[in-house]
């Protein structure tokens, strides 16, 4: 007769108390099948909106939440964070460096004010994890908007696979399909490059990189003069890198008037900043530093640098889209859209960066409610492309919205031009923000007000009076009659409206 242990061993299957154990195991590995398969299944269901968004920075976010407004039933897909390049990789973390630069420039003059502040110094590492904390709070502030207005986010990149119908991947495996009335494509942009140029992120560096580099450069070769390179020349300037900005064009921040950027390129020369105007970039090596071949009036020269920072400006994410397959147009790498942001196919709308400049996210943000009023039959305005608030976050800081001077000149416009400097603002004195002008430009026919420009502290902030005047197509005697507080830097506003007509007080 077997023992109980051999039975055990050998004869284990005859014993009922452990087949029933077998079969709730096999029950439980048959349910954790089913889950799985069912979440698969889930996972995969076909999804059905009235607007699908793809993108989910300034413009895509702010499109959703006014859809949602609406009534419709709203998802947005985004592959990244929510927020964008701007909120995470671009305007909001960049104005956080901008800051720490200039309160460290203030305290350098603070004997000025009566204050004493000895050893002063930073912590590099310190100034990088605030803007990166900055950036954090206000996306978690866009995923809260998310949620209060219903709107369904769904993580993965998003395909055209008809004009109603998109396919979502994550790592390579399609994971959601929509079917959607609506589709708006707010995919953003890129840095560009130079022919011949790579981008290695480590010696040639994009603004991504140049937010959390580990350690400050010594030295660093900004090639490109627009808004990007300028502020991010400032910021390292300001800490002491020595940078030399590069620019194909005869100004810096060329599309800008050039009176005010005469005035920006004698200051950023005063913080040390060596600006190359009319230069073309002509090669790049990299080895133990960065080696810029460049050339000018004055001949073929060599600039060197720990880092060089590419801010030539920005193409759009046009590509894997699947705008050919449906027939969305495109051309020079954006989508070609009318003033409501429609594309070729008309439930097909794109916004933002990747349908063409002005490149800025105020601009997505406003084509976003534009393009969702539109598709709901509200909008009876479509996007003005020509009128837009410019701003330059530097210090001083520049800012303005309509015509250039010499814009308003080539469109035949006969002029009058006010201008009023900060220098004798009492406000101005008191803060010790001097450095500054205002330049207004009016159709002598009408006083029409035609374009503005500022250079100075705040101008960033004053520009939103002027964009609301150009708005109501302001006259200059309105805008001089127009009572300001005192004493503000506003008041220059008023006084150079004046000056144009010769009835400026304080000048």
């Amino acid at each position: 007769m077997k023992s109980l242990a051999n039975e055990r061993v050998y004869g284990w299957l005859f014993f009922p108390a452990e087949l029933v154990i077998l079969t709730k195991l096999r029950l439980i590995v048959d349910n954790f099948d089913y889950e799985i398969n069912k979440s698969e299944r889930y996972m995969m269901a076909e999804r059905q909106f009235d607007l699908t968004v793809v993108g989910a920075g300034p413009g895509g976010y702010v499109a959703a939440i006014r859809a949602a407004q609406l009534g419709m039933k709203v998802g947005i897909v985004e592959r990244d964070k929510l927020g964008g390049i701007c909120l995470n990789w671009g305007c909001i973390p960049s104005k956080a460096l901008l800051k720490s630069a200039e309160l460290y420039n203030n305290f350098k003059k603070a004997e000025e004010f009566g204050i004493t502040c000895k050893d002063l110094k930073f912590d590099f590492g310190k100034i990088i994890k605030r803007s990166r904390d900055v950036s954090d709070r206000i996306t978690k502030g866009v995923e809260y908007l998310m949620k209060k207005n219903k709107i369904d986010v769904i993580a993965g990149t998003a395909k055209l696979t008809g004009r109603a119908s998109l396919e979502i991947t994550n790592n390579g495996k399609v994971t959601d399909t929509i079917k959607t009335k609506n589709i708006i494509l707010a995919t953003g942009g890129r840095p560009r490059s130079i022919p011949g140029v790579t981008i290695d992120r480590l010696k040639i560096i994009t603004s991504t990189e140049a937010m959390t580099l580990a350690e400050q450069p010594k030295s660093m070769v900004v090639i490109g003069g627009g808004a990007i390179g300028i502020e991010f020349a400032y910021f390292y300037a300001s800490l002491g890198t020595k940078v030399t900005v590069v620019e194909m064009l005869p100004s810096i921040l060329p599309n800008e008037d050039k009176e005010i950027t005469k005035i920006l390129e004698s200051s950023l020369k005063k913080l040390g900043i060596e600006i190359l105007t009319n230069t073309k970039v002509e090669g790049v090596q990299v080895g133990a530093n960065v080696t810029v071949k460049v050339s000018g009036s004055e001949g073929t020269k060599e600039v060197k640098g720990d880092v060089a920072l590419m801010a030539i400006g920005i193409q759009g994410n046009v590509e894997n889209l699947g705008l050919d397959e449906v027939g969305v147009k495109n051309e020079k790498g954006f989508i070609k859209v009318d003033e409501f942001g429609r594309t070729s196919v008309p439930n097909i709308y794109a916004l933002g960066d990747v349908s063409g400049p002005p490149l800025l996210a105020h601009v997505a943000s406003h084509e976003g409610i534009v393009a969702a009023e539109h598709m709901a039959g509200k909008a009876t305005h479509g996007t003005d492309r020509t009128t837009f608030p410019s701003c330059t976050y530097c210090q001083p800081q520049v800012a303005s919205i309509g015509l250039t001077e010499e814009a308003a000149l080539k469109a035949g416009y006969k002029l009058k031009i006010g201008r009023f400097p900060f220098r004798p603002l009492g406000k101005a004195m008191a803060i010790g923000e001097t450095e500054g002008t205002v330049k207004l430009i009016f159709d002598e026919k009408y006083g029409e007000l035609l374009g503005a420009h500022i250079i100075g502290s705040e101008a960033t902030e004053m520009i939103g009076e002027l964009g609301m005047a150009k708005a109501l197509e302001t006259t200059w005697e309105e805008l001089h009659r127009t009572m300001h507080a005192h004493p503000t830097l506003s008041e220059a506003i008023m006084e150079a409206a004046g000056q144009a007509y010769g009835v400026a007080i304080h000048i």
